[in-house]
Formats: C-alpha cells, sequence, structure tokens
C-alpha cells in the first residue's frame, strides 16, 4: 500500500511543478493572483478570520474569472476556409525535362618561366 502512495506522490512531484511553471510562465499577474487568494483563504480559514477568508476568496475568485475572459478573447469566433496550396513554381511535366548541357572546365597549363 504504501509503494502505491509514493508512486502517485511521485507522480504528482513531477506533475505539480510542470503545471505550475507552465502557468506562471503563460499569465505571470493572473497566477501571482490566484496564488495570493489561495494563501489569504488558507489564512484566514484556519485563524477563524473570516475578513480574510473572503477576501482572499474574492481575489481567487476575480482572477480565476479573468483568466477564463482572457481564454474567451484569444479563441477565434469563426474558423478561417482552407485555402488551396500555393506552389511558388509552376509544376512541370515529367516527359518534358530539359536536361542542362555538360560543362566544360578549360585545362589551363601554367605559365613558363
Amino acid at each position: 500500500m504504501q509503494k502505491v502512495n509514493r508512486k502517485k506522490q511521485a507522480v504528482m512531484n513531477a506533475v505539480l511543478p510542470r503545471f505550475l511553471k507552465l502557468s506562471y510562465r503563460r499569465e505571470p499577474i493572473i497566477s501571482v493572483l490566484i496564488t495570493m487568494g489561495i494563501v489569504d483563504a488558507l489564512i484566514g480559514g484556519f485563524d477563524d478570520s473570516w475578513s480574510l477568508f473572503i477576501v482572499g476568496l474574492g481575489t481567487t475568485g476575480i482572477s480565476l474569472a479573468w483568466r477564463w475572459w482572457h481564454a474567451q478573447q484569444r479563441q477565434p469566433l469563426h474558423e478561417e476556409p482552407v485555402t488551396q496550396q500555393q506552389y511558388y513554381l509552376p509544376p512541370q511535366p515529367s516527359s518534358s525535362t530539359s536536361t542542362l548541357p555538360m560543362l566544360s572546365i578549360p585545362k589551363k597549363k601554367p605559365p613558363r618561366s
């Protein structure tokens, strides 16, 4: 039973820092506000300071709403039609390929002294 818990804990220890780093890199201000709100709510809940608890919940809620609003703004409203691929060179038929002439380099004799 302990081995299973250790595996789960190892997976969580590997996944949680990646998730936190990714979210802090994408939206650092919103992530800091969410973290501050959660910490305030936890401190207020354990210390029976209901005003700090409410401020923490409010900060977290507003930050999550802000993140959701930003995510909605980033998504395109309509899909762009798929365009046909554009080629820079015109298609060349394989039967009429012209071969380039062979280049011959004249051999120069070194000057006599």
